[in-house]
């Protein structure tokens, strides 16, 4: 039986979502806490949506994990009480035929939020916001990402890894002001490591002035990390959602997300 995990988490004291002996990950909690529930010999392994770093929070994270001979309910009651304080299990469910929690998914929606008050910050959001010591111009970041939607190869934003694709669609990275707060959203049909930290570097460096909006173009354009774009904190990012289609298309949407890109499509018009 495939069961979907609906989570929440203050990633601040975790080394990230995937498990690493020694250290407290967020996968790490949860497949201890099925073992023990269960009283499994090895703990379930669990497939999540999107691998958050250490230090970045989610509101929407999804994921799944194959089980048999388990009652639902009960085990969503029990999950929830032995869980600690700063995860949070939102929903259990029996999921449908074709749901892969990892690949299934039509996309994944961030925010970063940055506050740029001269200000001291609010120590009540310290670990959810990024204290910026100089004012941001959001249109100008706004202008900044509009050379970044699309089908890219994103390898300029990217922690590389070994046999894998940097070519990401970039729906939406677009910067609004809530007071002294700067919110950017940013939606992909996938993420690569670090990048939308990454991201987030170029739109800052453009918001002080330092560089004209068409730089985030040649940067992308380069394919190459460039020591000019800095990959910001993790605790300033939310995963807020994940998207799936209906139940009839998750088996296609999942052999889709699995075939390699290696050539980018190019500019695409954002999506809202």
């Amino acid at each position: 039986m495939r069961l979907r995990l609906d989570l929440s988490y203050d990633g601040s004291s975790f080394r990230g979502w995937a498990t690493q002996p020694g250290l407290r990950t967020v996968q790490g909690e949860i497949e201890s806490a099925l073992a023990t529930i269960l009283r499994l010999p090895a703990a379930p392994q669990l497939t999540c949506a999107g691998r958050t770093d250490a230090g970045v929070h989610a509101r929407g994270q999804v994921a799944h994990v194959d089980l048999d001979d388990v009652d639902p309910p009960t085990l969503e009651r029990r999950l929830r009480r032995l869980l600690p304080a700063d995860i949070a299990l939102r929903g259990l469910s029996v999921a449908p035929e074709g749901f892969d929690a990892r690949f299934a998914a039509l996309e994944r929606r961030y925010v970063y939020r940055i506050c740029d008050a001269p200000a001291v910050p609010d120590p009540l959001v310290r670990l959810t916001q990024v204290a910026w010591p100089r004012p941001l111009d959001v249109d100008a970041m706004n202008a900044a990402a509009a050379h970044l939607l699309g089908e890219h190869d994103f390898a300029s934003f990217c922690k590389k890894r070994e046999g894998a694709t940097t070519i990401r669609t970039l729906l939406e990275l677009s910067t609004v002001r809530v007071g002294n707060v700067l919110e950017t959203t940013v939606r992909a049909d996938a993420f690569c490591h670090s990048m939308v930290r990454a991201l987030m570097g170029a739109l800052v460096a453009v918001g002080e002035g330092r560089f004209a909006p068409a730089w985030a173009g040649e940067v992308l354009s380069a394919a190459t990390r460039n020591a000019r774009v800095t990959v910001m904190p993790a605790h300033g990012l939310v995963l807020e959602e994940v998207s799936y289609p209906d139940d009839s298309g998750l088996a296609a949407r999942a052999e889709q997300s699995r075939q390699r890109r290696d050539v980018a499509a190019g500019p695409k018009m954002r999506q809202s």
